[in-house]
């Protein structure tokens, strides 16, 4: 699984003009599931979402975690971020996971993350979303759980 996390000041997810899920101040995370990825992957990519340092302490310094702040988690699945890149102009995505795959372990993510975390939002699986945000900082950090 992989998450691009981006600390944010807002965000927000519309599905045909309607909004969908937002938060103020915390992270924004971009989610893919690759092949393979299960239980072991969900709960390690929660942990490290969860538990990234990207918040200022007192001395200014990124050392506090979303779990220290209390900030909103906005889940937001995007295959996008599993494509093979690496030749050609035009991206492949058979290190995607299948959609039905990708939606029950990107599901169990956020099962997992509401049980953990309050103010977790989604954006709609599989939906043309607009996502709006202001990237505070900016900080955006590409963690991935093997």
């Amino acid at each position: 699984m992989i998450a691009l996390i981006q600390r944010v000041s807002e965000a927000r997810v519309d599905v045909d003009m309607e909004t969908v899920g937002a938060i103020d101040a915390g992270l924004l995370a971009l989610v893919a599931v690759q092949p393979g990825d299960g239980e072991p992957q969900a709960q390690r990519l929660l942990e490290r979402v969860l538990g990234y340092r990207v918040f200022a302490d007192a001395e200014g310094r990124m050392n506090r975690s979303l779990a220290d702040c209390g900030g909103g988690l906005l889940l937001v699945s995007q295959f996008t971020l599993a494509a093979d890149t690496r030749s050609g102009m035009r991206a492949g995505f058979s290190t995607a996971a299948a959609p039905e795959e990708a939606e029950r372990w990107f599901n169990r993510l956020v099962e997992l993350a509401r049980k953990r975390h309050p103010g977790v939002e989604t954006g709609r699986f599989g939906a043309h979303m607009r996502v709006h945000l202001i990237n505070d900082g900016p900080v955006t950090f590409w963690l991935e759980a093997r």
